[in-house]
């Protein structure tokens, strides 16, 4: 039980929960609170197929590859260019969401300071773990998941008692806004990179991957995309039940809310996550950069350390935007690229290991909600609404 569903399951739920769980309840209120549940059960069902045609990807090519390999392999130079710029950009942003994050964390454990000061500092120190590589002296993931969940069971508690007062009924009537929660839920739920890892564990508890440890990946597949789900959705509550106007970080608008102690105590695990996840995407990207491009070290390290600087003096400074940016753009594209490697692969390779021939109506539905929220992120930002 532990070993072939427990741990693979905490290992993709792990790397699923992070930092968009805290643009969530913002859009969700904004939106309307059924419409955005709504939209955390379509982002749950999109990514429990996607993570499943991912793994299909890995099981049927013979040689192991990396995300960029795999694009290479299925669809050719041209993907295999796109994808190394979308991963490496991809994740530069995803650090800039990080540093404008940090701002709200540390304004919980003190008010002295701007935001600039603030956001400086953590870069700085970020900055420095990945140069020190500090991946290899700690297990940072622990951290990274150990605080998130700690900060999503405070608030949960505190708010469940006030879970009477949401008003689920409400509907805003902008239609532009009915999309608003798409993106934001996406780049919560995101999990592919996790997919090579668990078939791999897989295939050394097992020594292959055969028939029934195929099924044993699946479960654990489905689960470990449906359990951060429902962990999202019990913070949403949370959230709810306690501020009256939520912040788009979520956590800003608990201050007055709660008692100082707690508020003090989800602004330091926050803080260390965001540490966390930060020197670990960094230290991904200064790999793809150094082994990928085969860039020197030195400017492989100046782009990881300058690059998270350049978006936010760019303007880039609304966290919702941010997340609504990286979800609505890369991770969509992300995804449509894996749903043309997995029609690919099954013409090369042959039938799929993990998903039957039923499940094409399943496929297109992932790839129409990849590409609503590629059209609507792109629409928002040449105006059409």
């Amino acid at each position: 039980m532990y070993k072939n569903f427990l741990l693979p399951v905490g290992l993709l739920s792990g790397t699923i929960i992070g930092a968009g769980i805290f643009a969530l309840p913002f859009v969700f209120q904004k939106s309307g609170v059924l419409v955005g549940f709504f939209y955390l059960l379509i982002g749950a069902a999109v990514y429990t197929l996607m993570h499943l045609m991912y793994a299909d990807i890995i099981l049927r090519t013979k040689e192991e590859k990396r995300f960029v390999g795999y694009t290479r392999e299925y669809l050719g130079n041209w993907a295999f260019g796109l994808s190394i710029v979308m991963t490496v950009v991809e994740m530069i942003f995803v650090l800039t969401i990080y540093l404008v994050l940090s701002i709200s964390f540390f304004n919980l454990i003190s008010s002295l300071g701007v935001g600039l000061e603030k956001l400086l500092l953590f870069w700085f120190l970020g900055s420095l773990g990945i140069f020190l590589s500090l991946k290899r002296l700690a297990t940072l993931e622990f951290w990274i998941t150990g605080g998130i969940a700690a900060i999503i069971f405070l608030i949960f508690g505190v708010g469940v008692t006030e879970l009477y007062e949401i008003d689920f009924y409400q509907l805003n009537f902008r239609v532009s806004d009915w999309f608003l929660p798409l993106a934001p839920v996406l780049f919560a739920l995101s999990g592919r990179v996790a997919i090579p890892s668990l078939v791999n564990y897989f295939r050394g508890l097992e020594g292959k991957i055969d028939i029934f440890s195929t099924k044993k990946l699946k479960k654990a597949i489905v689960w470990g995309t449906i359990f951060p789900a429902a962990v999202y959705g019990l913070f949403v509550l949370g959230v709810l039940g306690i501020s009256k106007e939520v912040s788009p970080d979520a956590v800003s608008g608990l201050i007055g809310a709660v008692s100082p102690n707690i508020i003090l105590s989800i602004g330091i695990l926050g803080l260390l996550s965001l540490f966390s996840s930060y020197i670990v995407v960094g230290l991904d990207v200064k790999n793809v950069l150094t082994f990928d491009l085969k860039w020197p070290k030195t400017l492989a390290f100046l782009t990881v350390v300058l690059g998270p600087l350049i978006p936010y003096f760019l303007s880039f400074k609304s966290f919702i935007g941010l997340v609504s940016f990286v979800g609505g753009v890369f991770l969509a594209l992300e995804g449509l690229f894996v749903v043309f490697m997995w029609v690919a692969s099954g013409r090369r390779e042959g039938p799929s290991v993990l998903l039957n021939k039923k499940s094409i109506l399943a496929i297109i539905f992932v790839g129409v909600v990849f590409s609503v929220a590629l059209i609507y992120e792109v629409a928002k930002y040449v105006q059409i609404f």
